[in-house]
């Protein structure tokens, strides 16, 4: 084995090199560990016998540029996520089903110059993808209860109003608070206050759809959008958080501790602003805690 075989097989990174009919001549032992196939299973066949799901337009396309004009392609993370399905390496399952990759394809060259065969590089990123997930999260999320956050509500706000405009889809919000909170906070202490919120908005993030948008709007009061809804049916979902808070019962340190809360709901008119849908569940908001608390008010 010579030097060049030697830094093949024990590179940290995966390398394939295919023939003009896109037949494997080598694959490294980083390929082998990963896909579980030798390399005297796949040398000598097409790389479409054993990943069919690389015979693409997308992948051809670039094979038949690098051979035609020795032009590099890159296979970016963010856009492909993986070339080829192999699992994850340890805890990163959790995040991703398989193994997020950076790779490479390039032409190598004979001695008269001329493309023969094309290599491709595979960077496993799984753990520099997670972190980069991580850090969308942090921008989104709200630090306490894991739901979004106000900037991120705001955003999304925006965007579900203009498409309101554009396609005249239903648009509904309702925004509650916890009645008494500073009372929590006075009785049980400010650590009790935060398990009552995670509580709460657990709560009812358990309730809402995937396509609906949960978010701690500040201290104890909190929004939540309703895409292609329309007043009735979100008012109903309204009684339905109330109903569901009223019944919890969030155990704090071997105490019991019961809350409620109060609601407004609102619906986008035709010549709304964002400004203005949350101005109208803001006032019936308050309208529901000027009459009583523990109710929901709809305007």
């Amino acid at each position: 084995m010579n030097a060049l075989e030697q830094i093949f097989g024990t590179v940290n990174i995966g390398l394939v090199i295919m023939d003009k009919e896109l037949k494997v001549t080598h694959w490294n032992r980083w390929m082998f560990l990963h896909s579980g196939i030798a390399a005297e299973q796949i040398v000598g066949s097409s790389i479409f016998d054993h990943f069919p799901d690389l015979n693409s337009p997308k992948f051809t396309r670039n094979c038949k540029a690098v051979l035609a004009f020795g032009n590099f392609s890159f296979f970016s993370q963010k856009l492909h996520h993986f070339l080829f399905p192999f699992k994850p390496v340890g805890s990163f399952g959790a995040k991703f089903e398989h193994m997020q990759q950076s790779c490479t394809m390039g032409p190598l060259r004979g001695d008269d110059n001329s493309v023969n065969s094309i290599f491709v590089i595979v960077q496993d990123v799984t753990e520099l993808a997670v972190y980069e997930q991580k850090l969308m999260e942090m921008n989104v999320r709200d630090g306490l209860t894991g739901i979004y956050n106000r900037r991120h509500f705001e955003s999304r706000l925006k965007e579900e109003c203009e498409r309101h405009r554009r396609y005249n889809r239903k648009l509904s919000m309702i925004m509650f608070d916890i009645d008494f909170f500073k009372k929590v906070n006075d009785t049980y202490g400010h650590q009790c206050g935060d398990h009552v919120l995670k509580g709460v908005s657990s709560g009812i993030a358990s309730i809402i759809r995937k396509t609906d948008c949960l978010a701690r709007y500040g201290g104890e009061e909190f929004c939540c959008l309703l895409p292609e809804t329309e007043l009735g049916p979100a008012t109903m979902l309204a009684e339905r958080f109330r109903a569901h808070v009223m019944e919890m019962i969030l155990l704090y340190q071997e105490t019991e501790v019961r809350v409620t809360i109060s609601l407004g709901v609102s619906e986008f008119q035709e010549d709304d602003s964002p400004e203005m849908l949350l101005k109208r569940a803001d006032n019936a908001l308050y309208d529901a805690k000027r009459t009583g608390r523990n109710k929901v008010v709809a305007l």
